[in-house]
C-alpha cells in the first residue's frame, strides 16, 4: 500500500462471492493528494494503476464525482465487503457515502444492462459464441440496481444467487431463458424506482463539502 491511499478493497469474483479457484483479485480504492498539489501547472492524476497486479486507484475527488453520477463500479468499491486499507479519512468517505445515492441508479444500472443485451444479441446475431460472463454480470447488476433503489444499500456480495448465476456464466443456460430473466429483472427494476425513497439528485452539497474539508486539513508546506 502507497502512504496516500485512504480505502481500499478487493472487488470482482471475490466480493461477488462468485469467484472459483482461479479467480484474478481484483483490487480498487482511493488515494488522497495532497491540497497543495493542485496549485502546480501539474496536477495529480486523477487514478492511477498498481502497484500490484489488477489494481486501480481513484483520487478522492474524482472518486466523488463518478459517485455522484451514480457509476455502478465505483458505487461497488464503496459498499464492498472486503475492506483491506481503511484510514479515518477513508471512513469519514464511508460515513457520507450515501449522500451520493439517488434515483440515477436507476439510469447507470438500466443502461449498462440494456448496452450488454444489445453487444451480446448482436454477437448471437452474428453466429458468434455468446460471452456468458457478460450475460451473467448484465443480470447480476439489474438484481443490484433494484436493490440499491428499494433499500438505500448497494448490493455486492449475491453469494444468495451464485449458483444461478453460475450457471449463466458457464452457458448451462438457454439464451431464451436468460432473456425472459432480463425482462423480468428490467420490470422489476421499474417496480423499484416507483418504489424508492431516493431522491432524484445526490446530496452534493454534503459531498462537496466533505471533499472541502479534507482537502483544508491537508498537509501544505
Amino acid at each position: 500500500m502507497t502512504h496516500d491511499v485512504i480505502y481500499s478493497v478487493v472487488v470482482g469474483s471475490r466480493a461477488y462471492g462468485l469467484d472459483g479457484p482461479d479467480s484474478d483479485t481484483d483490487r480498487r480504492g482511493v488515494f488522497l493528494a495532497p491540497a497543495d498539489a493542485f496549485w502546480s501547472l501539474d496536477p495529480p492524476p486523477t487514478h492511477r494503476d498498481g502497484p500490484r497486479p489488477e489494481e486501480l486507484h481513484w483520487e478522492l475527488a474524482r472518486c466523488l464525482q463518478l459517485g455522484l453520477a451514480a457509476n455502478p463500479t465505483v458505487l461497488e468499491v464503496l459498499w464492498s465487503p472486503l475492506v483491506e486499507t481503511l484510514t479515518p479519512v477513508g471512513q469519514q468517505l464511508l460515513d457520507r457515502r450515501s449522500a451520493l445515492l439517488s434515483r440515477r441508479v436507476y439510469e447507470t444500472y438500466g443502461r449498462y444492462a440494456k448496452a450488454q443485451m444489445g453487444k451480446l444479441a448482436a454477437t448471437r446475431a452474428r453466429g458468434e459464441p455468446v460471452k456468458w460472463k457478460q450475460a451473467m454480470h448484465m443480470l447480476r447488476l439489474l438484481r443490484a440496481g433494484a436493490h440499491v433503489l428499494r433499500t438505500g444499500e448497494v448490493l455486492v456480495d449475491v453469494t444468495a444467487w451464485r449458483e444461478p448465476l453460475l450457471a449463466v456464466r458457464s452457458g448451462a443456460v438457454p439464451w431464451s431463458s436468460v432473456v425472459a430473466e432480463a425482462d423480468d429483472l428490467h420490470a422489476d427494476l421499474d417496480r423499484a424506482l416507483a418504489e424508492t425513497p431516493l431522491p432524484a439528485e445526490p446530496d452534493r452539497a454534503t459531498v462537496n463539502g466533505f471533499l472541502i474539508d479534507v482537502r483544508r486539513a491537508s498537509p501544505c508546506p
